[in-house]
């Protein structure tokens, strides 16, 4: 029998690298949303799904809020703040520093303006003594009432239970919106191209992971269940081309290599990984060619 009773859609918003889907992954409890050190790393809207007692929790995971300085910048903004406005309860993220940003301001704005209920989760408090914390919620107390000041580690798991208690609240009687099993909407296909972009972001430093994007060509299940995969990384400039594939091929080798052994724990399966890169100028300012990443209005 279905034990889900109540269900809760919760916007989890912030500014870039604050640690938005290594919460959410930490939440749902595997991964469901590439992590680097780098900004920008989400680039569209994902969601992660938790079912624990009578209450199925959707996690909308959304790309950093930042000034864009192209059209896919503009497309990850308009995802942060279309998606502010469609749930039942928006958690705010933010590094424990006693100094609100503009991103933050922004977000706060979007908040009032929809007359939305809002949680701040503070993360990252591993980093920090705790008496540091007080001057942080007095700050964010100070700029709009919220309904709960949660402190968070995403690394380590602490507060993440207080989290949930105070989203259930915001749940809403109905049956559930995904499976009881269901952890992510994402096809196992863009899961896998995401993994790949991971490695990139990971491994190459500058502008370079920022202007790829990754599309799968083939997936190819074979009957002694080994999984092949093609895919295809595509880059801004000629430039950008020979510093992915690397000297004799070993930085395109790194990448499918930590890929794949990711990949397989995803799929619980032995999987055959093939990388190939090309060139596509311009795409981040190209609508079409962005629509065919996946990167449209959702």
């Amino acid at each position: 029998m279905n034990k889900i009773t109540k269900t809760a859609v919760v916007s989890v918003v912030g500014r870039p690298n604050v640690g938005k889907s290594t919460l959410v992954n930490r939440l749902v409890g595997q991964k469901v949303a590439i992590v680097s050190n780098k900004p920008q790393t989400t680039r569209t809207r994902i969601t992660g799904v938790l079912s624990r007692d009578d209450t199925q929790y959707v996690f909308l995971d959304t790309p950093g809020l930042h000034k864009p300085r192209s059209r896919l910048g503009d497309f990850m903004c308009k995802v942060v703040t279309d998606t502010v406005s469609e749930v039942d309860v928006a958690a705010l993220v933010v590094e424990p520093i006693a100094n609100i940003g503009p991103a933050e301001q922004t977000l706060i704005a979007q908040i009032e303006q929809h007359k939305m209920p809002a949680v701040l989760v503070i993360n990252k408090i591993d980093t920090l003594a705790k008496e540091e914390l007080l001057a942080v919620i007095a700050a964010y107390a100070a700029a709009h009432e919220f309904e709960a000041i949660i402190p968070v580690s995403a690394r380590t798991g602490e507060g993440l239970d207080d989290l949930l208690g105070e989203i259930q609240k915001y749940s809403l009687e109905g049956p559930p919106l995904f499976p009881e099993d269901m952890v992510s909407d994402q096809p196992e296909r863009q899961l896998a191209a995401e993994i790949v972009r991971e490695k990139m972001l990971r491994l190459l430093d500058r502008e370079v992971p920022h202007g790829v994007a990754v599309g799968v060509e083939k997936w190819h299940e074979r009957e002694d269940g080994l999984i092949e995969i093609n895919a295809v990384i595509y880059c801004e400039k000629s430039s950008h081309k020979g510093i992915i594939i690397g000297k004799q091929g070993a930085m395109l080798k790194e990448i499918g290599r930590q890929a794949r052994q990711d990949i397989e724990k995803m799929l619980d399966a032995k999987v055959y990984l093939e990388l190939w890169v090309k060139v596509k100028e311009g795409w981040r300012n190209n609508q079409y060619q962005m629509r065919n990443f996946g990167y449209e209005d959702q």
